[in-house]
């Protein structure tokens, strides 16, 4: 290399012996920094585990129309299946490309109204073409920020691909609105997502006190608790129990499960909707969760008994 270099017309002067070669030496350097910079960044990319969406984050997969008893799962940020220690959800109104639009957000409160709203692609036309999850297109989940007031609906879509569902916000106060729900892509992919959006309700906002942490509470005569610790970064189980009368109660599927557990976490109110497994036991269901962070967590249990659905609330801190 030494000997090309003394050779070269460019390392000598017009007409004398050769020039300076250190210039030479720290642009050769420097260039092939460069170069193994850019090499580094496009292995980086190419080893970066998945296609990416319009926003960057990885795809979803695409076995997302789920029977009773499937494997559970958590449906966490945008696109993915929440893993240990991930994202939770609901934190944006745009993510994987898709955007929640409603017509309105406004509320009176204690009055009946309609929540109107579209999903809208990357060419900002309302979306039509969603997967059956959990015997629904689209699941709403609604809670004040304090999280108080817990609502979980489903809409009905019209053919443009308007959805609505009859809502009333009892207390005033600002309250967010999740859409948890899967596309069926043209290409045959299915992209799992859940938007949010808050909803203000006028008046004299006293936020509520979160209730102490709790493994059992009581709801309509019905005694409901669990066992189980979340932690970060590994995936727990926390299998609910529910009774009458100290006997097991006759749970019945609702929307293709025996449970639904939605855990919303404070402070930012981020949505985690984590899917049952398999009921091991009468009147027991088991679901598997990772928190995402430390805090307080509230979460929502949704059971069925005699085709009546409620709901058993949980405050959890997360060390």
């Amino acid at each position: 290399m030494a000997e090309v270099a003394e050779a070269s017309p460019a390392a000598r002067t017009a007409d004398g012996p050769p020039a300076d070669r250190s210039g030479l030496r720290l642009g050769l350097f420097v260039g092939g920094l460069v170069v193994a910079l850019l090499a580094g960044f496009g292995l980086g990319r190419l080893n970066g585990g998945g296609s990416a969406s319009p926003t960057g984050s990885v795809a979803g997969t695409a076995d997302h129309t789920h029977a009773p008893g499937t494997a559970p799962h958590e449906h966490g940020a945008g696109g993915t299946t929440a893993a240990a220690g991930a994202e939770v959800g609901g934190l944006t109104v745009s993510a994987d490309g898709y955007t929640l639009v409603p017509a309105a957000t406004a509320f009176t409160p204690g009055r009946a109204g309609d929540l109107r709203f579209t999903i809208q692609g990357a060419d900002r036309r309302p979306v039509t073409t969603f997967a059956i999850v959990h015997e629904k297109p689209l699941h709403l989940i609604v809670a004040r920020r304090d999280l108080s007031g817990f609502q979980h609906l489903h809409p009905t879509m019209a053919a443009d691909g308007t959805w609505s569902v009859p809502l009333t916000l009892p207390d005033p106060g600002i309250w967010r609105a999740y859409a948890d729900f899967t596309v069926d892509t043209p290409a045959g992919q299915q992209v799992a997502t859940t938007l949010g959006v808050d909803l203000v309700v006028a008046g004299a906002y006293t936020p509520k006190e979160l209730p102490a942490a709790a493994t059992a509470t009581t709801v309509d005569g019905f005694a409901v608790s669990y066992t189980g610790t979340p932690s970060i970064g590994a995936t727990q189980p926390l299998a609910f129990r529910v009774t009458r009368d100290g006997a097991p109660a006759a749970l019945e599927p609702y929307l293709g499960s025996f449970g639904h557990l939605v855990t919303l976490r404070e402070g930012d109110m981020g949505y985690l909707h984590v899917h049952p497994d398999a009921v091991a036991a009468p009147g027991e269901v088991k679901f598997w969760l990772a928190a995402p962070s430390p805090g307080r967590y509230r979460m929502f249990f949704d059971f069925q008994v005699g085709g009546v659905v409620r709901t058993a609330e949980f405050t959890v801190r997360v060390e």
